[in-house]
């Protein structure tokens, strides 16, 4: 594929994919749960990016972030129904997540360079 059509093709087929993920958890809540958390993008912008440059070495350095940068969000997966479950309103919750994520991002950043060599 050329041109305009490749990046749309990558577009539709990653939107779908999410499509999909949110219809079946808006169903069966434990299925989408599982569904999303399979690397399924990871393994779709890998696949992206192999077709795109052959580069294995891109490929390994994308790879390893993507395990750095994975770390810090699983908090988030915990704070967030903690919140919600105390009575905290959707959006404020989803913001406190977020920011927690943001500031665990840092974290991770910092301790990967200092403990691991690791630059992110």
């Amino acid at each position: 594929m050329s041109g305009l059509l490749y990046p749309i093709v990558k577009a539709a087929l990653s939107g779908i994919i999410i499509m999909l993920v949110s219809e079946i958890a808006r169903r069966y809540a434990a299925l989408g749960a599982l569904i999303a958390s399979l690397p399924l993008i990871s393994l779709l912008a890998i696949i992206w990016l192999w077709n795109d440059t052959a580069d294995t070495e891109r490929i390994a350095a994308h790879a390893e972030a993507t395990f750095w940068y994975v770390l810090p969000t699983l908090p988030m997966f915990l704070a967030l129904p903690l919140m919600l479950r105390s009575g905290m309103d959707f959006w404020a919750a989803l913001g406190i997540a977020c920011a927690l994520t943001v500031a665990l991002y840092l974290a991770a950043i910092w301790i990967a360079a200092t403990f691991f060599g690791v630059k992110l």
